[in-house]
């Protein structure tokens, strides 16, 4: 079996100018070198100037974060070079030179390998819990399969993105990571999370996101109607809304999330191909029904 060939997709809506050329001159510092970079400009004006050989794609107008990533992949798939999708954020950064090679290690050595998850940890090296993906653990060093992963850093096969497709463009952003995690994982490839994969992240909140509560609450429902068994939907999105009841201190928080709640219901997301009980069953045992 050949080496499996990285290819690199970065997001941008050109905010964030010295952050996206260190990470890219980061990305080139890599000691096994990615066979292509590609930047999606989300949005009119957003690319900025790029270093030499990066393929530069503007679009003209904000897709989100799925359906920028989905222009990226198509990019990436065009070339015909490329085995390994990593996505990372624009301000993120590999402070590590070994990281493609050591992901291909992991590609290479498991053909069923569909996903990876990168640690991601701020200047200071701390890891919040939110990006532990796996329910009550603390420690963020603990690898091991999982069934969902982190969007900032990761690594996704090209051959799994051929069977499952891409991701869920109507979800714009929040949960369209497990959306896909989910139909991998129902397809039978593995999720895993590899802490030694270190992208260095500033610390945020996702609530920092003016839609932030709408679309949380919107795509929850969506993710239910899509992937779930009929009888485990009420479940899954009851379980969230006391969650989220218990959680919320903001009121027009609340409001939105109930707003954005109702959008989810009425509005259609596409189409429903609910995941075997096999599949859950599975999730069970690697520590998350889908449930919660």
């Amino acid at each position: 079996m050949a080496r499996p060939r990285v290819g690199v997709a970065v997001l941008t809506m050109g905010t964030r100018p010295a952050e996206l050329r260190a990470l890219l001159d980061a990305v080139a510092g890599q000691d096994e070198p990615a066979a292509r970079i590609v930047v999606v400009g989300n949005g009119a004006g957003s690319l900025p100037a790029l270093p030499e050989g990066v393929t530069g794609v503007e679009l003209p107008e904000n897709r989100g974060v799925s359906g920028g990533r989905n222009v990226a992949i198509e990019t990436l798939r065009a070339f015909g070079d490329v085995d390994i999708v990593v996505d990372l954020d624009d301000d993120g950064l590999l402070v590590d030179t070994d990281v493609f090679r050591r992901l291909a290690d992991l590609y290479e050595a498991d053909p069923a390998l569909g996903i990876v998850s990168f640690r991601i940890a701020d200047e200071t090296g701390e890891t919040q819990r939110r990006h532990i993906p796996r329910l009550g653990a603390k420690d963020p060093l603990r690898g091991g399969e999982v069934t969902t992963f982190l969007g900032g850093g990761h690594g996704l096969s090209m051959p799994m993105l051929d069977r499952i497709g891409g991701w869920p463009e109507d979800f714009f952003f929040t949960h369209e990571e497990t959306d896909l995690a989910w139909r991998a994982l129902d397809a039978g490839w593995k999720v895993l999370y590899a802490p030694e994969l270190l992208l260095q992240h500033p610390k945020t909140s996702p609530a920092r996101h003016a839609v932030y509560y709408r679309m949380t609450a919107r795509n929850r429902v969506w993710l239910a109607k899509r992937n779930l068994p009929v009888l485990l939907v009420p479940v899954y999105l009851g379980v969230w809304t006391l969650l989220t009841l218990a959680r919320t201190r903001s009121l027009p928080g609340l409001k939105a999330w109930f707003g954005g709640f109702a959008e989810g219901v009425r509005r259609s997301c596409g189409p429903r191909a609910p995941m075997r009980w096999s599949t859950v069953v599975r999730m069970t045992r690697l520590g998350r029904p889908p449930v919660i």
